[in-house]
């Protein structure tokens, strides 16, 4: 399997894990590589308890770590 054969099956599961975002891969000097984007905005109480529309990482187990992480923000809110 070559890397991008395995980053996209990691992107098809964090697509299917967490749908409401998209994702990309920026190759940008200094910034994070994987960015994932939401759909939809969120609430001003879901942005003041730490949620974000957008998340960046430099490899996509940290951005699934952040999505996780996110995940239980909003699951504390009930969302």
């Amino acid at each position: 399997m070559t890397d991008d054969e395995y980053e996209q099956r990691v992107i098809d599961v964090l697509t299917s894990t967490h749908p409401g975002w998209y994702y990309e891969r920026r190759d940008l000097p200094g910034l994070p590589r994987w960015w994932a984007t939401r759909y939809y905005p969120l609430r001003p109480d879901q942005r003041k308890a730490g949620a974000r529309d957008v998340l960046g990482r430099t490899t996509l187990h940290g951005l699934a770590g952040a999505l996780a992480r996110h995940d239980e923000i909003l699951h504390r809110l009930r969302y």
